[in-house]
């Protein structure tokens, strides 16, 4: 078998076994998941601030969140007003909810991060109000 033939045959192995693992069946990484929590944040800024709050996010604060163990799944802004003059909404995914607490803790007492946010912050606070939900996913979820 050639090199190439070798490649593909490992290739279309692994698809074959991400459609099993796609398809329900129990694996380690499956069994992991069962635990996973995920945490839906939104983040209310001070007039004007939203532009500041979403470049802080896009340059530093994403790359952070990877660093102490956060998924970061997904980021929105409204799009009726009032809110999306002021508002961010996004989506993290966890181990566990230890694991969160643990990622908050590392995330909140990390060098980078209140640098981040020191220079973000010269002309004034961003954000206004958090709220924080944890979820579970549902039996029904396509996303776990």
């Amino acid at each position: 078998m050639t090199r190439n033939g070798l490649a593909l045959r490992l290739a279309l192995a692994g698809l074959a076994a991400g459609g099993i693992y796609g398809l329900g069946f129990q694996s380690g990484a499956r069994a992991a998941d069962a635990n996973r929590v995920f945490e839906l944040r939104t983040y209310y800024t001070h007039p004007g601030k939203l532009e500041d709050l979403k470049a802080r996010f896009r340059n530093q604060t994403t790359r952070l969140f990877e660093k102490h163990g956060m998924t970061n799944i997904g980021y929105w802004v409204p799009q009726d007003e009032p809110k999306s003059k002021n508002t961010l909404i996004y989506l993290l995914a966890y181990p566990s909810r230890e694991a969160a607490k643990k990622s908050w803790d590392g995330f909140r007492n990390d060098a980078d991060w209140k640098k981040a946010q020191a220079e973000s912050e010269k002309a004034g606070k961003i954000v206004e109000r958090i709220e924080s939900v944890y979820m579970d996913p549902t039996d029904f979820s396509k996303l776990k």
